[in-house]
């Protein structure tokens, strides 16, 4: 058995039909080799980058595991440049044991320039695999070639919190949920933490505390209120709050949101500490005197909750950190899945900035 892992073409002043041509005699070469190599066929994933940070951003790609696309084209964008290069690569983890398969991913890097945004459809469109759902990525922004892609694309990541204001980031977002299913990496970053809030209420004796929130404070890291808004946002769908505009009081957002039976006083507050984008804290009160609070500690989240007596229980929930790379591959594996509740968030999150 072959032990082959990869598989490289290049070309210099090529074409599209050429890119795809190649990649379909190196899938056959190297399945001629070893019929147990056989190409992964889930996802195609389109990245636009600017080209001075392309190797950033494949660093980025290889490090989030056994989540990448099966193929990936990356669209290394450089103004002035005039020729169309190209590499192509295939890749596996290594040889199939006796009766096992292993998996090939290709990777597809078109490096483009200013002349060639015209026919960018003309370009990626005979690199991608025919009837895969196909995730489109431009981490640096260029909104206008987003639009340009979208024919080809079923899903988009975005990180909102790349963008410089909130209100732009969640109208962003919005205006992009009515073409294709969006996967923002500022909503992935609070999954640990909506999971835990909701953990923290799931005893049957503290659900019906959730009718009596009568605060929420969510502290973030300065260029994450996005992910705060969020958050807030899908305790207010979730709940049914009706909330009011928050507005600016220092360095937080304050205002209210409205229920059937209760008030509630929100707070979003920047935390200049937080060395990494996301939440620092989630902080809950009900109106019968209990509190929640989790917070960003050694070896996870903290916990602590103090009962209506004031008695405190403090306990460590392990494993609520996956990193940027871990964040990342969740997001390309979002994909494939429809999360129901990142719409509702989102139109309650933008509710608080009207």
């Amino acid at each position: 058995m072959s032990d082959r892992r990869d598989a490289v073409w290049s070309g210099e002043g090529t074409t599209p039909d050429a890119i795809e041509a190649a990649l379909r005699e190196l899938l056959v070469e190297v399945h001629g080799e070893n019929d147990n190599f056989v190409p992964a066929r889930v996802l195609n994933m389109i990245a636009f980058v600017d080209r001075q940070w392309s190797g950033e951003i494949a660093n980025r790609l290889r490090g989030v595991g056994r989540y990448h696309a099966s193929r990936t084209v990356v669209l290394a964008y450089e103004r002035k440049r005039t020729r169309l290069d190209a590499r192509v690569m295939i890749a596996t983890d290594g040889a199939p044991g006796p009766g096992e398969l292993a998996l090939l991913h290709e990777t597809v890097v078109v490096e483009l320039g200013g002349r060639h945004l015209d026919d960018l459809l003309t370009i990626a469109d005979p690199l991608v695999v025919t009837d895969l759902p196909t995730l489109l990525w431009s981490p640096h922004g260029h909104h206008e070639i987003v639009a340009e892609l979208m024919p080809l694309a079923q899903a988009v990541l975005l990180d909102s919190v790349d963008e410089p204001f909130a209100r732009d980031a969640l109208e962003r977002a919005w205006e992009l949920t009515s073409q294709a299913y969006v996967v923002d990496l500022a909503w992935l970053r609070s999954t640990p933490w909506r999971e835990r809030v909701a953990a923290l209420f799931d005893p049957a004796w503290l659900r019906r505390e959730l009718r009596t929130i009568e605060s929420l404070t969510v502290r973030h890291h300065p260029t994450s209120t996005v992910a705060a808004m969020l958050l807030a946002g899908w305790l207010a769908s979730r709940l049914e709050w009706r909330a009011s505009p928050l507005l600016p009081s220092g360095d937080a957002l304050v205002g209210d949101a409205h229920a059937s039976r209760q008030h509630v006083s929100l707070r979003l507050e920047a935390a200049p500490e937080l060395q990494v984008p996301g939440l620092e804290s989630v902080t809950l009160q009900t109106a019968s005197g209990m509190s929640l609070r989790l917070g960003r500690g050694a070896g996870g989240l903290r916990a602590l909750r103090r009962d209506e007596q004031g008695v405190e229980r403090e306990w460590t929930i392990p494993g609520a950190s996956r990193g940027e790379q871990g964040v990342l591959g969740e997001g390309i594996r979002q994909a494939l899945l429809r999360d129901p509740t990142y719409v509702p968030a989102l139109k309650a999150a933008r509710e608080m900035l009207s």
